[in-house]
């Protein structure tokens, strides 16, 4: 399924797409958190996907980040080779382990939503990326068994002001300014995904083409990511990860986003998001 948080005439609520249109779930026990539909997914999934139409075009609802409420927002970097061979170029050291970091969960904004350009800096970056939701809480996974615990799959943007980046050595700051984790189109299940390591992602700026991988270019694969990760903490339903992002970013080439611009991430078989930049209101 394509499971879609969407506001309809000022409310905020679940439902899927098929076909071009959504039919919206009515009366879920957790309202319109999709964190809250995943935990009881399982038992849920039946009654979802017998749910009827008629439902309402796509074009004609407002769509909202799939999920607004995850415990964690975590990302990987230099997770491609050729990202990282670029960051070795601009004389950053390549890791020698899996390197992650915080994306504040208020950083979250919608799929077609504005991200700001920050009036405390002129870097604002890009970083198409394939994210991850977990489906199940879970601790110490194994990389064999990882696939189990994922609930789906979205397009995200990694937006990044680069100078706050380099202030602190946990990245963290840099990565989670307001509206800089847009999420969607929508959170396409993982039975829908034949090989989500068989993906090919494009990221564009006003339609000229800035990165372009497959996710199969990926250093460690998202089971290896998951099985990492639950050696430190236990992941929940509703968990996003960042997977990674390939070459191409914008301070690789002095490229730095601008008020007007429109960035469109595309990760075939599960969407597009697109975003305006606007200057920050205060």
């Amino acid at each position: 399924m394509k499971l879609v948080r969407f506001k309809q005439q000022g409310e905020a609520k679940i439902g899927k797409l098929v076909d071009g249109m959504v039919i919206e779930f009515p009366g879920l026990p957790g309202g319109a958190s999709m964190r809250a539909l995943l935990a009881s997914y399982a038992t849920l999934k039946p009654q979802l996907e017998a749910q009827a139409g008629p439902g309402v075009p796509l074009d004609r609802v407002h769509l909202l980040a799939p999920i607004d409420d995850p415990q964690k927002f975590l990302a990987i970097g230099m997770n491609y080779q050729a990202h990282a061979d670029e960051a070795a170029a601009a004389g950053i050291p390549i890791p020698t382990s899996q390197l992650w970091f915080n994306k504040q969960v208020s950083c979250i904004t919608g799929p077609y939503d504005d991200i700001d350009l920050p009036v405390v800096s002129s870097q604002l970056d890009y970083e198409a990326e394939m994210a991850v939701v977990i489906g199940k809480a879970c601790r110490h996974v194994k990389e064999s068994e990882a696939r189990a615990v994922i609930a789906g799959y979205m397009v995200t943007n990694d937006v990044t002001v680069r100078d706050w980046q380099r202030r602190s050595p946990t990245y963290t700051l840099g990565k989670s300014f307001d509206t800089h984790g847009p999420l969607g189109p929508w959170l396409t299940t993982d039975d829908e995904i034949a090989d989500p390591h068989a993906l090919e992602m494009v990221l564009t700026v006003n339609g000229e083409e800035r990165q372009r991988d497959k996710t199969s270019g990926m250093i460690y694969n998202i089971f290896q990511q998951i099985a990492y990760l639950t050696t430190v903490m236990t992941l929940l339903p509703g968990d996003v990860l960042a997977t990674g992002t390939p070459a191409g970013v914008g301070i690789a080439h002095g490229k730095f986003l601008r008020a007007g611009d429109v960035v469109r991430v595309e990760v075939f078989g599960l969407g597009a998001i697109e975003n305006k930049v606007r200057p920050e209101q205060r």
